[in-house]
């Protein structure tokens, strides 16, 4: 992937991220490590929401949080991503949000169960970063969080948001989705009375590889795309 293809993936992920309610007005953020140096990361600028990325306005990072090239503004919670970065060499894209559901779960303290096929996606940890509900304005707070996440896809920060992992930019974007829908279906399900039967571990481990599969990512993130192209039109 050139860096040309990446800026352009980085814009892609942010109207689909947008689409589907994740902006917080515009504090989310998304990044992707340069494919020519994993030391440094294409980032969201801050002050603009996530479906006003441009090949212009966005940020280039390096490890330490500081911002290197681009015309935008960093954001103050870079460090999220550079620590993740840090201490995750096999991770390539990295998102942060606040999305309604994931929050209100995470609120809770109650883990994420198996109840549904977003939430098998999560069956080999879903871990909580508990330190602060403040942002992540430090280097120290950023490698909390990567701490927390350790090698699992994702962490929910507890009454803040969650921070998502992925060895690809499409991957990291349709986890953010299926987690809040994941987060969602269980919220309802418990006020609904409570929940029922759950998969066995066999079904778990089965539909856990079948969804999260790099093609299962690539045509749902594609798909997304032209939607998103689609409503501009």
């Amino acid at each position: 992937m050139t860096l040309d293809e990446a800026k352009r993936k980085l814009i892609d992920a942010g109207k689909i991220l947008e689409d589907a309610g994740q902006g917080d007005l515009t504090r989310g953020h998304v990044s992707i490590r340069v494919p020519s140096d994993p030391a440094l990361f294409l980032m969201k600028p801050h002050s603009h929401g996530f479906d006003e990325i441009t090949p212009e306005n966005i940020v280039v990072c390096n490890l330490e949080g500081e911002k290197v090239d681009g015309q935008g503004k960093r954001h103050s919670e870079v460090f999220i991503h550079s620590e993740i970065y840090r201490l995750r060499p096999d991770v390539n894209s990295v998102i942060h949000s606040h999305p309604a559901h994931a929050v209100a779960l995470s609120a809770t303290g109650r883990p994420l169960r198996p109840i549904s096929q977003p939430a098998v996606a999560f069956a080999d940890g879903l871990p909580y970063y508990t330190d602060t509900i403040n942002l992540i304005r430090s280097q120290e707070m950023g490698r909390g969080v990567a701490r927390a996440l350790g090698a699992c896809k994702a962490v929910l920060m507890r009454n803040h948001g969650v921070a998502l992992a992925g060895k690809t930019v499409e991957e990291a974007t349709i986890l953010a989705i299926m987690l809040d829908n994941a987060c969602q279906i269980q919220l309802l399900a418990e006020a609904a009375g409570g929940i029922g039967q759950e998969f066995s571990a066999q079904e778990v481990e089965k539909l856990h590889f079948d969804i999260t599969r790099p093609a299962q990512y690539e045509v749902n993130f594609d798909y997304l795309r032209r939607r998103s192209l689609r409503k501009a039109a």
